[in-house]
């Protein structure tokens, strides 16, 4: 892997351009936060190896602090301050990574235990109208969300175990830093997954599944067992128990949801699995 040195002492990986999946298909009512699975056109960026240190963010700005721990108690702001001040160094943008830019090089990466690492992806409900270019997700939440942002959070003792959680990015949090990409600027309105499900076709299959899985078998168990009668008087009660149960196995399963991704000439489209 190619390593770039940067100004003020940074320290920067150069990532080829990628493919990257996010999220999941699975159908279970469960990962509606996780939704949809869509692949993500990464251009080649560099990004730093190690998180900023105390000393790289004071040079940046005039300051002396020669110690190398990890720089921590930061913000939006603060973040930004240091962005518009690399900026002259590049012709690229100089931005936290997206969620995208950050798994597309995980296994490259260093994040002690314990720490929590700040992306640029503003905190949403799900990844419906997430961008399919690899750039930043912002300006959507309103109110006390806005300044949340998707992290990548490590485990406190296993070693390069991660998890994606979201962080207030609008007030300093021990163990919580943040690194830097220098990324492709991207032209133009960013293609991006559909904002809304198609609620018609959610609606049928719910309908589909519960039937298969939930009424017919709560109807069809009396009447192998004998209690053909009940199955007509007590209709009421084996419908009520069909749904019921047709609903807790939707939390689980169902059937997986379409992957969106771009096509050869930057179409949004469905991709086969």
């Amino acid at each position: 892997m190619e390593s770039i040195d940067g100004p003020f002492g940074l320290q920067f990986l150069k990532i080829e351009s990628s493919q990257v999946y996010l999220g999941t298909n699975k159908g279970g009512w469960v990962y509606a936060s996780e939704r949809p699975m869509h692949r993500v056109e990464l251009p080649s960026f560099m990004i730093m190896k190690d998180p900023m240190t105390e000393k790289q963010f004071a040079e940046i700005l005039g300051k002396k602090n020669d110690s190398s721990e990890l720089r921590d108690m930061v913000t939006n702001d603060d973040v930004q301050l240091i962005c518009e001040t690399l900026s002259s160094h590049f012709e690229d943008e100089v931005r936290r990574p997206t969620q995208s830019e950050w798994k597309a090089c995980e296994k490259l990466l260093n994040l002690p235990c314990g720490w929590t690492e700040l992306l640029s992806d503003e905190a949403t409900g799900n990844h419906r109208g997430a961008n399919l270019d690899g750039r930043p997700r912002t300006g959507e939440m309103i109110g006390p969300l806005s300044g949340h942002r998707v992290s990548q959070s490590a485990h406190p003792t296993k070693e390069n175990v991660y998890f994606c959680v979201n962080t207030p990015g609008d007030r300093p949090l021990p163990k919580v830093g943040f690194r830097l990409v220098v990324s492709p600027k991207r032209e133009g309105e960013a293609p991006r997954v559909p904002d809304n499900a198609n609620l018609i076709t959610n609606v049928k299959s719910e309908l589909f599944w519960t039937t298969i899985l939930g009424i017919i078998p709560s109807f069809t168990i009396p009447i192998l067992r004998g209690f053909e009668s009940y199955a007509i008087d007590g209709w009421a009660n084996l419908l009520f128990g069909g749904l019921c149960a047709g609903f807790v196995t939707g939390a689980f399963w169902r059937p997986r949801r379409p992957i969106w991704g771009l096509s050869e000439d930057g179409k949004v489209i469905h991709l086969k699995d």
